[in-house]
């Protein structure tokens, strides 16, 4: 089976517990690679455990009709598999150490790190890289500026600088909008519409509708750990199926390829 064959995802009746929680209920989710998609859900709905349980963070519950396979394996060594995938996650921002430069977090990509330890000796091709991935974003000028002089929009393209060092072929990105203002998000919306025009496959997690860019072709909306609904987003994106996941009554439109919400 080629590369471009093997899916990206492929759950099978998968259960995560957080805690005493109930995160995700016998999901079942294919993702092909290379596919643009986004998982829609409100808060709790268990998006960020999807995401968590693709890059190894957390682990389902062992049943025997229940499955996971990632890139065509279901057992990875996750500092094998963390290169294949570009991972930007609230939880990579807030690790971010202030005095980090960008370079810093660009080069700590490389280590599985948010930042350049002593124990760390990037190679010059490391370096090289970094600096191709900080170009490809233009932020170069951000290169030696710490991450607590840096905006909230500055920091986020910076870690997606980071995500692409490894040249992955897909993206995935939990809540990237999340703490930018409305310059910052329209940068991002940017940002990730050129990437996928590259070719290069995104899975965006995400509670906020207009967050998800015209590239993206399908829409998976989830609700208490479970698909509710799952395929183009002019059959998802719909008032009625919006009004019932939110549970709030919201009428939905499209301008310029991006669809919207208004309560």
């Amino acid at each position: 089976m080629s590369n471009e064959a093997t899916p990206l995802l492929d759950l099978r009746n998968v259960t995560v517990m957080r805690g005493n929680n109930l995160a995700l209920d016998r999901l079942t989710l294919q993702i092909a690679s290379g596919e643009r998609v986004c998982i829609l859900g409100p808060n709790g709905s268990g998006k960020s455990t999807l995401i968590k349980t693709i890059t190894r963070e957390c682990y389902p519950v062992q049943r025997d009709d229940s499955a996971i396979s990632i890139l065509g394996r279901s057992v990875w060594d996750i500092f094998d598999l963390r290169p294949l995938l570009g991972i930007v996650s609230p939880d990579q921002l807030a690790a971010c150490t202030t005095d980090a430069t960008g370079m810093d977090v660009v080069l700590s990509g490389f280590f599985s790190s948010t930042r350049i330890f002593p124990n760390h000796h990037p190679a010059a091709e490391h370096r090289e890289r970094a600096e191709a991935a900080l170009a490809r974003l233009r932020i170069a000028h951000l290169a030696e500026r710490p991450v607590a002089e840096m905006s909230s929009g500055e920091a986020k393209r910076t870690l997606i600088a980071r995500a692409l060092v490894h040249e992955p072929k897909t993206l995935l990105l939990d809540e990237p909008g999340n703490t930018l203002d409305i310059c910052g998000q329209l940068e991002l919306r940017a940002t990730l519409r050129e990437l996928a025009n590259a070719g290069l496959g995104i899975v965006l997690v995400t509670h906020h509708v207009p967050e998800i860019i015209p590239e993206i072709e399908r829409v998976v909306l989830l609700q208490k750990g479970r698909v509710v609904a799952d395929g183009s987003k002019e059959k998802v994106l719909t008032s009625e199926q919006l009004s019932a996941l939110f549970g709030a009554h919201v009428r939905v439109f499209r301008e310029d390829g991006y669809f919207h919400v208004h309560a």
